[in-house]
């Protein structure tokens, strides 16, 4: 497997001697322009989708620093009775904040029962919504421990009422609770005495609501 700075030229080689548009590439992926853009630039991308973009490039796996068999398992492998959540190579800080990539690498995919989903969210959201990221810091213990892998609904995008959300502020990805307190929205961790509580910035994003995998109980 080619490094970041290789896959990034190896991708920009393959579709400029393809003649292919970075607009042509992201139809046939159903990506967005941005996403082939951040493959150009930081060579981040999942490696399950190389053998579609060497057939669409016309080049071999060899290119792209692969096999001529590629070893991961198809997202058409998953049985209908399974939802797959994809775990990114992201974080969510919880204290500070957490730079992360415009799109972030998959790591791996993991089968779950909806019967287990709807446990933990609630329902049973369409593929691809769900995502697995890895909490880091000391500000909602004793709810999140450091590392802790979260699940987050990426299809929540405002607030949802009172719970935990992965927030960006300005300065990164953060695991906070958001509490409706009647004059405004306020960022609450669990830790409340090395962190106060304040409220949500009028320029912040939310990039889902977060549930905790092993644990059924909401911070409510």
């Amino acid at each position: 497997m080619l490094d970041n700075s290789a896959m990034a030229a190896a991708i920009r080689a393959a579709i400029d001697d393809s003649k292919m548009t970075q607009k042509g590439i992201a139809d046939a992926f159903g990506v967005t322009e941005q996403a082939v853009s951040g493959w150009l630039r930081t060579g981040k991308v999942d490696k399950r989708k190389l053998p579609r973009l060497a057939a669409l490039t016309g080049k071999p796996l060899s290119h792209f620093g692969m096999g001529d068999v590629l070893d991961v398992v198809s997202p058409d492998a998953t049985p209908s009775d399974y939802v797959r959540v994809q775990q990114l190579d992201a974080e969510a800080g919880m204290g500070g904040e957490t730079i992360n990539d415009d799109y972030p690498e998959v790591i791996k995919s993991m089968d779950f029962t909806p019967s287990y989903i709807r446990s933990v969210v609630g329902f049973v959201p369409p593929p691809g919504r769900l995502v697995l990221v890895t909490g880091r810091g000391d500000s909602m213990i004793p709810i999140i421990q450091p590392g802790e892998t979260l699940m987050v609904d990426t299809g929540i995008t405002a607030f949802d009422g009172d719970g935990i959300y992965l927030i960006n502020t300005g300065n990164g990805h953060q695991v906070k609770g958001l509490q409706d307190r009647g004059d405004a929205i306020y960022v609450v961790s669990a830790n409340t005495t090395l962190y106060p509580s304040f409220p949500l910035p009028g320029t912040s994003l939310i990039g889902g609501k977060v549930y905790l995998r092993n644990r059924i109980e909401r911070f409510n």
